[in-house]
């Protein structure tokens, strides 16, 4: 029995519901507080090295998708269904019970009940007043006894599940919140006119996700005001798989392109002179070049040599993986530390998650510290023609917003249901009316009276309307 279980007890109490709001509010206004999601040095510089480290190990930089707040999350949902089932379970036979059992004393005794006396018998009383509750009330029901009787009416029954409704459309909400959270994903990418990516960097962690696709960007274009400013920037896309071109749609801000549950939204933009890189606040691509790389393996001590262009994958040799140059950066940063130029690039091993790799050209031997199956150097950069149509023409990068979250509908679902929960729980009441007719010696007692579950002032002038039509009939 659910009384005799603590568990049941403990995830039913209304105190736990109440604690847990309050601890999703107070974290909820702390992380408005602390910025989330920022440069770790930014972090550092405000809060020092060491409560960082203590306050990254708590997830406070990315509270929302913490371990602890998404279990915050889920202990409201597992509490709020069972309340809901301890709730219901009393109010299952009063919603679903076809044939309630009516007790004319409920209605007779209330302070509010109207009264009349009547020269006619009770059935032609009955064949009078039971049509006027019946035009109201669909469910009308009629007992007799020997010397009484009592019309019954009763509407809107279902309207006690309104509650049950919102519970529901809650739980809706905080599921679609957890499974964006643990599915989802939200990247950034910035892809030259006529170039393919097939990876993104993550907002949160910054890692490199890879696409099962590439998003190609076939044209940019914008249009400005006389004095200059940017009107409307948009991008040709192009989504490519197994070398075939799937989707195609040029997109503007707030016009995504949509694949697949991944939504492509227009971020931002900016020139690649052929002649300069990008701006240093940019992620770096710069003019299109090619580079000889050395690839070592740690197993077998050999190394190969291959000619890796710029955004193009190369397979490395032992089945060691993919690697694509990304960029070449003129001033690069290892964890605060300047290391000169260097390429960028991600690295995808046969097993196991893509990682962004650092290449600083003056130190050959720099990717040995990061450990792994294989090592790379640089051995070469040759630089190529630029390619676009016309020497002297600017390119353009378009940066993109690209985001999944497989648990919007569940959260639109909620939201839908919540609407009409609300609906349900605050304009349709469970009404009640009764009339009780006693045979006396001469005549007959008329006895009438109603009942709401919410409304009640309303109910007690559609009382005060029904017994108006009864006097008169």
């Amino acid at each position: 029995m659910k009384n005799a279980n603590p568990m049941w007890k403990f995830f039913c109490s209304v105190k736990l519901t109440i604690v847990l709001l309050l601890s999703l509010a107070f974290t909820s206004i702390l992380g408005t507080f602390i910025p989330q999601n920022e440069n770790p040095d930014a972090y550092i510089h405000a809060f020092g090295p060491f409560l960082y480290q203590f306050l990254s190990v708590l997830g406070v930089f990315d509270m929302y998708h913490s371990w602890w707040f998404q279990g915050l999350l889920m202990l409201l949902a597992i509490n709020i269904i069972v309340c809901s089932i301890d709730r219901l379970k009393g109010s299952w036979k009063l919603i679903f019970n076809r044939n309630p059992n009516v007790r004319p004393e409920r209605f007779t005794r209330r302070s509010d009940a109207r009264t009349l006396t009547d020269k006619r018998n009770i059935e032609e009383l009955i064949a009078a007043y039971q049509p006027i509750i019946a035009k109201q009330y669909p469910n009308c029901e009629v007992t007799r006894s020997d010397l009484s009787a009592t019309i019954y009416g009763e509407k809107g029954r279902l309207s006690r599940l309104g509650v049950y409704i919102v519970h529901l459309s809650v739980i809706l909400l905080l599921a679609g919140g957890l499974v964006g959270s643990f599915f989802g994903f939200e990247g950034f990418v910035n892809i030259p006119e006529g170039e393919a990516i097939d990876t993104i960097r993550l907002r949160n962690s910054g890692r490199i996700h890879r696409l099962d696709f590439q998003i190609r960007c076939d044209n940019f274009s914008m249009t400005v005001y006389e004095t200059g400013t940017p009107k409307e920037y948009r991008s040709s896309l192009s989504i490519v798989e197994g070398e075939k071109v799937v989707k195609q749609k040029e997109i503007i801000v707030n016009d995504p392109l949509h694949y697949r549950g991944i939504n492509i939204f227009q971020s931002s933009y900016g020139k690649l002179p052929p002649e300069q890189m990008q701006p240093k606040n940019m992620p770096q691509t710069g003019p299109q070049e090619s580079y000889t790389l050395n690839f070592t393996s740690r197993e077998s001590g050999l190394s190969y040599s291959a000619n890796a262009p710029v955004g193009k994958p190369i397979t490395i040799p032992e089945g060691l993986g993919k690697f694509v140059v990304m960029a070449y950066e003129a001033d690069a940063t290892f964890r605060g530390m300047d290391v000169g130029s260097a390429l960028t690039g991600i690295l995808t091993p046969s097993k196991g998650e893509a990682v962004e790799i650092l290449l600083p050209l003056k130190f050959a031997n720099f990717d040995k510290m990061r450990g792994g199956d294989i090592f790379i150097t640089v051995a070469s950069r040759q630089q190529e023609k630029f390619s676009p149509q016309s020497p002297d023409k600017e390119r353009y990068y378009t940066g993109l917003q690209v985001t999944r979250d497989p648990g919007v509908w569940l959260v639109y679902t909620g939201f839908i249901l919540m609407i009409s929960g609300c609906f349900v729980t605050f304009y349709i009441s469970h009404r009640q009316v009764c009339i009780v007719i006693d045979q006396l010696k001469k005549n007959c007692k008329v006895t009438f009276a109603g009942t709401a579950n919410r409304n009640k002032l309303a109910m007690k002038n559609t009382v005060e309307k029904i017994f108006s039509t009864i006097k008169n009939s």
